[in-house]
């Protein structure tokens, strides 16, 4: 059961709460349609209820509210709004991706695309979708973990009738195994053909909580539409006639030339045209809205279908109700898994590799021409014009759009237009991107070797300092990466991870080289041999070259630099972290 209880909406520049004292309740085995023109306040009561906005009141799912269920997704599946997928994923790739984050096992999105009618799209990418697919994703999306409680803000939207009909037997279905669902609508037609209960707001308010037949009863009632050029002769005429028979007729004015003709029938009102001369261009049967009713006094049974506010109800009210504080978005349960999906799921990552490749080979072939050079340099393919080699450009770039594809498309918290800053989503995408970078590395130096032995035959031999060698272009590919993700992550968009990247060469390292170097300077060439002795268990004396080239990696202007830079950018974003911990 969910139970809402007190909901009000925090207060902005003086204006009145979008959503005041709102409570209700949807119960399992029913469908409930929160009912309410544009702007009456239906979204800001699902994000009430989801701890999206802050506010007062409180929301129980089952008995608990939603922070203290320790895996929401199992518990409650929510649609708000599209889905924020990247528009070159597939929307089997989509699902997934969102599979690994909510904790189910990848077979779930197959099952999930069978069962919402997109089997025959899976492989087709998402902004290539109709609206209606794109609905229809955003249902499987929120029906991943299997959870017991629907919350569906108006889910027919650009649904075609007959996708319609099929949403709302989804919907009934759903209830008849024991779940609960709450969805919002602005059409009371549509609630009354799919919801078993509805809820009806106006201005945040609650106006009238009434089972289907009684919102039938008094919500909705035949009437006869008449479209006439007279409309103004032709309402005075019935109303006329309606009085003289003693007969209870309202006509209410719709538009200049549109009449809607309460408790009469089309057979009656087309005699009366025709005794007067008036023509009639349009005359037909239909089910007319008559609006949301004013909020029923105290005295008022339950018979006219209104709900009478409840001791419990108004002893939860905004005054006495709890605060409702916002809270952070919920990283994924599995956030290697889910980077993993994520950084393969698009064609953008194979196209910068392969970008990198062609651009690298293509550079050392042209280094190596005009004579002997640096070997290293050749393998990395570095010229002297680049501040940096493509390799590190490019697993820079692959690190930023880590966190610049999530704030983009943030698929992780849709509702909220927000990542989430968890420690172990962070630790996965530094692991991902670490390993990118190095892959990337190594394939750039084979592919440059087997391109100079391809095109000059010349044999590639191992120079005497390699550790050091592998140890600095390892460190430069993994440093740029975390600096443009760090950087990417703390201003949000992928254009700050790469400025983060290039501004290391040409901008910090200057700095660090025009630091003094005086004499007092000590070197650090005892410091692997005193750290094995501090160390234990003992390593291997082969350790020690690798710790040595490591410091020495540090201690140049560029590792400095790279250094530097990760550590302000790692300071950065704890620190923006723990301010946004603090303002939810």
């Amino acid at each position: 059961m969910l139970q809402a209880i007190g909901l009000t909406s925090a207060r902005r520049r003086g204006l009145p709460a979008a959503v005041d004292d709102l409570t209700f309740e949807a119960r399992p085995g029913h469908v409930t349609a929160l009912l309410g023109d544009p702007g009456s306040g239906k979204t800001t009561a699902l994000r009430l209820m989801l701890e999206i906005d802050s506010g007062r009141g409180v929301t129980y799912f089952r008995g608990r509210p939603l922070h203290r269920i320790p895996h929401p997704a199992r518990e409650v599946g929510v649609l708000l709004g599209n889905v924020p997928g990247h528009p070159a994923r597939t929307a089997r790739g989509q699902l997934r991706m969102l599979c690994a984050a909510a904790g189910v096992p990848a077979s779930r999105a197959d099952e999930l695309l069978e069962a919402v009618g997109l089997a025959g799209v899976r492989d087709q990418r998402i902004g290539a979708l109709s609206l209606g697919m794109d609905r229809m994703l955003a249902l499987a999306s929120a029906l991943l973990g299997d959870p017991h409680t629907l919350v569906l803000d108006d889910p027919a939207e650009g649904l075609s009738p007959c996708e319609e009909g099929w949403l709302h037997g989804l919907l009934q279905a759903h209830a008849a195994q024991g779940g609960t669902v709450l969805y919002t609508t602005t059409d009371p037609k549509e609630a009354a053909r799919a919801a078993d209960h509805v809820v009806t707001i106006d201005g945040g308010r609650l106006v009238a909580d009434q089972s289907i037949r009684d919102f039938s009863r008094t919500r909705l009632r035949p009437r006869v539409a008449v479209r006439t050029p007279h409309a103004a002769r032709l309402a005075a005429v019935v109303s006329r006639e309606a009085r003289a028979a003693r007969r209870s007729v309202e006509v209410v004015t719709e538009a200049s030339s549109l009449l809607s003709v309460y408790g009469s029938t089309c057979a009656e009102i087309g005699d009366a045209a025709f005794r007067h001369g008036l023509p009639v261009h349009q005359l037909a049967d239909e089910v007319g809205d008559t609006g949301p009713a004013e909020p029923a006094d105290p005295a008022v049974g339950e018979g006219e279908g209104h709900a009478e506010p409840r001791p419990a109800a108004r002893a939860a009210g905004s005054e006495l109700s709890p605060p409702i504080r916002r809270r952070p978005p919920r990283g994924p349960l599995h956030p290697l898994r889910y980077e993993l999906r994520r950084l393969l799921g698009v064609r953008t990552t194979a196209l910068i590799v392969g970008a990198v490749l062609v651009a690298s080979v293509g550079l050392s072939v042209l280094l190596a021409r005009p004579g002997p050079a640096q070997l290293p340099k050749v393998l990395a393919a570095w010229p002297s014009l680049l501040p940096l080699p493509p390799a590190a450009i490019g697993a820079g770039l692959l690190g930023a759009l880590s966190f610049g594809d999530e704030f983009r498309y943030p698929a992780l918290a849709a509702a909220r237009g927000a990542v989430p800053r968890r420690l172990r989503l962070l630790l996965a995408k530094l692991v991902m991107s670490a390993g990118v970078a190095l892959v990337l590395a190594l394939a750039v130096v084979l592919a440059s070797a087997e391109a100079l032995h391809v095109v000059y035959g010349n044999e590639i031999k191992v120079p005497s300092n390699a550790a050091y060698l592998s140890a600095s272009w390892a460190g430069l590919a993994v440093g740029c990466a975390w600096a443009g993700l760090l950087a990417a992550g703390v201003f949000r968009v992928t254009t700050a991870g790469i400025a983060a990247v290039l501004a290391v060469p040409v901008f910090v390292v200057p700095i660090i080289q025009g630091l003094p170097a005086g004499p007092a300077s000590r070197s650090v060439v005892g410091l692997p041999a005193g750290l094995r002795e501090l160390a234990w268990p003992r390593w291997p004396q082969e350790a020690d070259r690798w710790v040595a080239a490591v410091v020495r990696v540090v201690a140049h202007p560029v590792g400095a630099a790279l250094s530097l830079s990760l550590s302000v950018l790692i300071c950065a974003y704890l620190f923006t972290s723990l301010r946004g911990r603090v303002r939810w």
